[in-house]
């Protein structure tokens, strides 16, 4: 099922197309955005819930998973603007409590390059695993309304072994994230949710983005995600729409629509956010993958596109800007989750096949 919500009424063929593709590919509802050179197009295809017939909403609410780091990174540099933060400051200045290497920096938080343990767990080079908080199987399903703090997410990671000298290395962490947005609070004495009012979502006119803290609670309206596990030999499917994200925090608990994903990216990469000299940092890339300060940085046959998308259990999202704002990608997804994070594959072609059609101008 597909519904266009063009105002202007154009015709999109290959994006439709591209949207009910990626519902046949194991995706259960998709809502895509674009605003480009041809106008604004709004899709959908799939459905909003398991085993119904309702088509999926084209701006319903969604978990944006790591796509929250963009917002947290911009939260910190407009405190930079204001001369509250400084961002090569040592981050212990601002969170003694922790205890933290003097070396390490808010920049390198932003950055990932600060070589501190991933609370959600860690991949080596030689394929050992070290765990961290639990987010996966029947242990996730059965704990996730469970609030963790912040403070205790700092102190798991800070009891693991370090993967490198801080600033010498590259390394994507949730943890680096729950830092900075610790630093947000210590600073100004408020919560990261009214910190992000004041900064992005009240100037910018945004009302359908949330920083959830430990609430497991999602606006109306919204599609359904899902995670199947096994339980005593038995394979079970459970609606995750509602679940306590406070497991990873500022690293990707906040939740938006692809009409506020798209105010937010363009207003960024468009320079009516960000003063021009910290835009330029943020979106400085490392060598390593090309991450910046909470964005990525990609080159594409169409030019440079900025990014930062983002997953959790049940619900994504992709969010792609051309450097001047005037041409972005947003979308939501939703699907049935595992433990084998299955959707991977399928997740990774939507994202090629969407840069492709808007950004290159592939399939057209």
């Amino acid at each position: 099922m597909s519904t266009n919500l063009s105002g202007q009424g154009q015709d999109r063929p290959e994006l439709q197309k591209a949207i009910e593709e990626l519902g046949e590919s194991g995706f259960v509802g998709v809502q895509l955005r674009v605003k480009d050179e041809q106008g604004e197009w709004v899709g959908s295809a799939g459905v909003r819930e398991l085993g119904q017939s309702a088509k999926p909403l084209a701006n319903g609410h969604f978990r944006i998973g790591s796509s929250t780091k963009s917002f947290v990174a911009t939260s910190v540099l407009l405190l930079v603007a204001e001369d509250r933060i400084g961002l090569d400051a040592p981050a212990d200045d601002y969170l003694p409590e922790f205890g933290l290497d003097r070396r390490i920096t808010v920049r390198m938080l932003l950055q990932h390059t600060s070589g501190i343990f991933n609370h959600t767990g860690e991949l080596y080079e030689d394929g050992t695993i070290v765990l961290g908080v639990p987010w996966q199987g029947k242990e996730w399903v059965d704990n996730r309304f469970k609030t963790y703090l912040p403070e205790e997410l700092v102190r798991l990671s800070l009891s693991k072994p370090t993967r490198f000298a801080p600033g010498t290395g590259w390394s994507y962490a949730n943890t680096n994230y729950v830092l900075a947005r610790l630093v947000v609070e210590k600073v100004t004495g408020r919560s990261f949710a009214e910190e992000l009012q004041r900064l992005i979502l009240g100037p910018l006119g945004m009302t359908g983005t949330v920083a959830p803290g430990a609430s497991p609670e999602i606006p109306e309206p919204h599609n359904h995600g899902y995670y199947r596990y096994e339980d005593a030999g038995q394979e079970r499917t459970v609606d995750v729409t509602r679940q306590n994200p406070s497991w990873v925090g500022a690293g990707g608990d906040m939740i938006s629509t692809t009409k506020d994903l798209h105010t937010y990216f363009s207003a960024l990469m468009g320079g009516r956010l960000l003063p021009a000299e910290l835009l330029a940092e943020m979106r400085t890339p490392e060598a390593t993958v090309g991450y910046g300060l909470g964005v990525f940085a990609q080159e594409t046959e169409g030019g440079t596109v900025f990014h930062h998308n983002g997953a959790t259990m049940g619900s994504a999202a992709l969010m792609y800007s051309t450097p001047d704002g005037s041409k972005t990608l947003t979308a939501g997804l939703t699907w049935v989750d595992d433990a084998d994070l299955s959707i991977a594959p399928a997740f990774q072609t939507a994202q090629q096949r969407f840069v492709d059609e808007v950004f290159c101008g592939k399939l057209g």
